[in-house]
């Protein structure tokens, strides 16, 4: 088990960012981790994620106005940037051992996710 905890969501306004933080029970260096998101009536889509030797990758669709990094061993995070209500949706964080499967949308472990809201 590698336990995922995402936290920071809530209600952002238009044009404002967020930061995302996704605390794990291990250290990252032997996973990718990733994040995903899942608005209303909408399939899950990938994010972008990071590996355990800090190489980044990311959704063309939000890769100019996203950043995903690591805080410290433990915790990663995402801030987005320039939001619009069309980023309203539940965020997860997700881990595996293997970056292709995060990119696949099918990892190992999820978090429960994290609420972000941006009123129209």
């Amino acid at each position: 088990q590698v336990p995922l905890v995402e936290t920071g969501g809530g209600s952002v306004q238009a044009g404002e960012s967020v930061r995302l933080s996704c605390i794990g029970s291990k250290y990252y260096d032997a996973y990718c981790m990733g994040w995903f998101r899942q608005a209303p009536g909408k399939e899950r889509e990938w994010l972008g994620r990071i590996s355990g030797f800090g190489s980044l990758r990311y959704s063309n669709d939000i890769k100019d106005r996203t950043t995903i990094g690591l805080d410290d061993a433990k915790t990663m995070f995402l801030q987005m940037n320039s939001l619009t209500p069309e980023d309203t949706a539940v965020y997860y964080c997700a881990s595996d051992r293997h970056c292709a499967a995060l990119e696949q949308g099918r990892p190992a472990y999820w978090g429960r996710g994290t609420q972000v809201t941006v009123p129209s």
